[in-house]
């Protein structure tokens, strides 16, 4: 396996054909949509796709990105980017850090450091990590993508091999939306590599992905189903993925405002910004999430990703351990998520060994909440170190 460092630099082209394709934007008409009901609303979305077109610089983004140590390497005819920076601390614990479905590697941009230079950011060395955070395959520059059949099961097996050339025999996992059916398969089909899995999404191997039974929910975990407001499209994007994913990546990889209205709407819906997207995430942070699927034109990638791994309900058992994850697990209950189970139910499904009911937060936890989950990724790990 050849790792090799990596930078990013979108051609000019490139970047001055996304201006003119959004200059020459064929509106669609919009009735009654002020409040979002129908989809995205127009005057919004007109406003972001300006900026984008005139006002938001892909260099500045590209700079920051590339601050960051990037590389990428092929693990069975699967290209791979990856982050990798290595922690400031006298003994750090690796930890790969996996996104969700929509998402890009960037949306752990704010934790990336704080885990790796905890003295650097008002924590303590002792709790410093080498951190990796892969795009998982398909998405951004973990592509193009030559093989369809590269879903979950498939990117934790890849993930043991990259880790194990990287020097780590042992590692955490984090993971959130699809990175975290990655993190649970790591520590139910994996556990002699697994350190311990911290999810900010309480999927479980053999356990369907539903609430489960009102009884299992104390008082207060009732509370946080009641007051779900998923909407009534929060899961349509699930049969479109496995069953028609090509028909709509021909729209989304020649249309900008397409592919724009379609992940603003996901990141409005699940986040717990009460309606005003860009207080959990500001225009740049938008439209660079934007940027990177656009320029690598990785759309079509993340949607095999899904028909991939196809989600199964439940996820599928390949060995009979108990608990299925027979391995130190965390689970960080964001208030404002997609799904929630109770505690008990993970509880016997895992080596439950932390549950955090964060004050707010939604579906895009780390993203959202940053200093939150860095403390709550470390008190997790605190106790594991000696034993790694």
């Amino acid at each position: 396996m050849k790792i090799e460092p990596f930078k990013i630099h979108v051609p000019q082209s490139e970047v001055d054909s996304l201006r003119v394709r959004l200059a020459n934007t064929r509106w669609a008409p919009e009735l009654d949509n002020e409040d979002w009901s129908g989809g995205v609303n127009g005057t919004y979305l007109r406003e972001l796709m300006t900026y984008w077109q005139d006002g938001f610089d892909w260099r500045v983004q590209e700079a920051r990105i590339n601050s960051f140590p990037q590389f990428r390497t092929e693990i069975d005819g699967v290209p791979i980017h990856f982050i990798h920076v290595r922690g400031k601390g006298p003994n750090p614990v690796p930890i790969l850090l996996n996104h969700g479905w929509l998402w890009t590697f960037w949306d752990f941009r704010e934790i990336i450091m704080a885990l790796a230079d905890p003295a650097a950011h008002g924590g303590d060395p002792k709790d410093a990590f080498d951190v990796v955070v892969p795009s998982l395959p398909g998405f951004a520059f973990s592509g193009p993508l030559r093989r369809t059949d590269v879903g979950y099961v498939e990117t934790a097996d890849l993930w043991v091999k990259l880790m194990r050339e990287l020097g780590y025999e042992r590692f955490v996992t984090h993971g959130g939306d699809a990175g975290a059916f990655v993190s649970a398969r790591l520590g139910h089909a994996h556990p002699e590599s697994i350190i311990g899995v911290h999810l900010s999404f309480p999927i479980l191997p053999g356990v369907a992905h539903d609430a489960g039974d009102p009884a299992d929910f104390t008082p207060e975990e009732r509370t946080l189903v009641e007051g779900q407001d998923r909407g009534p499209g929060a899961f349509v994007h699930v049969l479109i993925n496995a069953f028609d994913p090509q028909t709509l990546a021909w729209a989304m990889h020649d249309s900008p405002v397409g592919l724009a209205a379609w992940i603003l709407l996901r990141r409005r819906a699940w986040s717990d910004c009460h309606g005003d997207v860009e207080t959990k995430f500001d225009k740049d942070t938008l439209l660079t999430h934007l940027s990177l699927y656009w320029f690598t034109e990785s759309f079509v990638g993340s949607q095999l990703f899904c028909r991939a791994s196809a989600f199964p309900q439940p996820m599928a058992l390949v060995n009979d351990i108990k608990p299925e994850i027979n391995v130190p697990t965390a689970v960080a209950v964001l208030p404002k998520d997609l799904m929630y189970k109770s505690r008990s139910i993970v509880a016997a499904h895992s080596d439950l060994r932390q549950w955090t009911l964060f004050p707010s937060g939604g579906h895009f936890g780390a993203a959202e909440e940053p200093k939150l989950m860095t403390e709550d990724i470390r008190s997790f790990v605190g106790p594991l170190r000696e034993h790694w």
